[in-house]
């Protein structure tokens, strides 16, 4: 029923192109794959129907930017090329030189919901994982807009596992073995069921859909004098109890 399914005697690991089918059986929940974590050598969902990007979502880093706090979530998206796994180069795009780090807690949706109470979008949740979702500032600033500065291709890692029986914790982000952020997500203006409602309202949600939902302080872009990322960068992003992304920079031509 589920491929790319392995019982390795302690745990099930299950491969990234099988989550979107794991997640739409029923009972999914009781496959004891999902008692411990889902194992991925590419994106941890590939193929996502839906790719929802929060910004301006914890408060450290609403302050470094100069904005004010936000009324509702403030969304971008990305597409599923945007993606790639935990441990793959990641391409800086050819036409920027302002491309910067922002480390944060993926959300995964496990059940379709659309206009969810704040309940039911925590039961939609399937569990969490590790993102880095890099923008190229300088494409994010031509007009003041998000999406052509964030889902250029193969520049937003993902993984490296689905982790369903954990509290996410401290979320941190090395560049070149120096730490550049660390916060916990108490800090969070909106937390990941309040973001699965909200989005919901506008759109149904599907299993396999990500959210990674906001990045706190640390960027380069909020730096004096700014710091971005450079072909050789090796930037490690973390979440405490779900894992690593360990991803050098590539420079596209």
């Amino acid at each position: 029923m589920f491929p790319e399914i392995v019982f390795d005697g302690y745990d099930l690991i299950v491969y990234g192109s099988a989550v979107p089918s794991l997640l739409t059986e029923p009972g999914w929940s009781r496959v004891p794959a999902l008692a411990g974590a889902i194992s991925s050598y590419a994106p941890v969902v590939p193929r996502p129907e839906k790719i929802f990007c929060a910004g301006l979502n914890y408060r450290t880093h609403i302050v470094e930017m100069g904005r004010e706090l936000p009324a509702y979530p403030a969304l971008s998206a990305r597409f599923a090329r945007a993606l790639a796994g935990a441990n793959d180069p990641v391409l800086l795009p050819a036409g920027s030189e302002q491309v910067d780090w922002e480390a944060e807690l993926g959300v995964v949706i496990g059940a379709e919901v659309r206009h969810a109470s704040p309940e039911q979008a925590a039961a939609a949740i399937a569990g969490y994982t590790v993102v880095n979702d890099m923008t190229a500032r300088d494409f994010r600033y031509r007009p003041v807009e998000w999406l052509q500065g964030t889902t250029f291709e193969r520049s937003t890692p993902v993984g490296p596992w689905l982790v369903t029986d954990t509290r996410p914790g401290e979320i941190s982000c090395t560049v070149g073995g120096d730490i550049v952020q660390k916060a916990g997500t108490g800090d969070l203006v909106s937390d990941a069921a309040a973001l699965v409602a909200y989005v919901s309202q506008i759109v149904t949600l599907v299993p396999g859909g990500l959210i990674a939902t906001g990045t706190p302080g640390g960027v380069g872009h909020a730096r004096k004098p700014p710091r971005y990322l450079a072909g050789g960068s090796k930037v490690v992003t973390r979440v405490e109890g779900i894992g690593d992304l360990h991803n050098t920079m590539i420079k596209e031509f």
